[in-house]
């Protein structure tokens, strides 16, 4: 597979708040087969989301394929809790 950018294989790329203290994000994949080759190449991985965001891989608290949704899911721990100045 060429490089091609995340926007055009993805159906839907959000985030939402997780309490006050977190950030979650989704990244729901337009095709099966996409989805499949991505997880099982290991492209997108809780060491690559740690570089793009500059952050320690440590910070990620939640990193999963799911599998039902053609989706890969992930949580982040903020550095300041949601609404502080």
């Amino acid at each position: 597979m060429k490089n091609v950018p995340l926007v055009e294989l993805a159906k839907t790329i959000r985030s939402k708040n997780a309490g006050i203290d977190h950030i979650t994000f989704d990244i729901i994949f337009k095709d099966r087969d996409v989805y499949e080759y991505i997880k099982q190449k290991n492209l997108i991985t809780k060491e690559l989301i740690a570089q793009i965001y500059n952050m320690p891989p440590e910070k990620i608290v939640l990193f999963v394929y799911f599998d039902p949704a053609k989706a890969i899911k992930f949580t982040i721990r903020r550095s300041k809790p949601s609404g502080s100045p």
